[in-house]
């Protein structure tokens, strides 16, 4: 298991676990952020990052990566 931030650009990867408190975990799920989907990172701008989750594109925080688990 590695944080989002370490995987490869165009790779896909499975979310494996959510880290964090129980409140940033709620608003990261909500983002579409869950345990067992898909997530595939496009590009990084600065650290952060954009990527394919559920059939949409998000841009998250690097603080946010560093939280979800591949």
């Amino acid at each position: 298991m590695m944080p989002l931030t370490l995987a490869k650009i165009g790779e896909d990867n499975i979310i494996k676990k959510i880290g964090g408190k129980a409140e940033y975990k709620k608003f990261i799920e909500s983002l579409g952020f869950v345990v067992g989907v898909n997530v595939k990172i496009i590009s990084t701008i600065k650290g952060n990052l954009i990527v394919n989750v559920k059939e949409s594109r998000v841009a998250i925080s690097k603080e946010i990566a560093n939280k979800i688990m591949v």
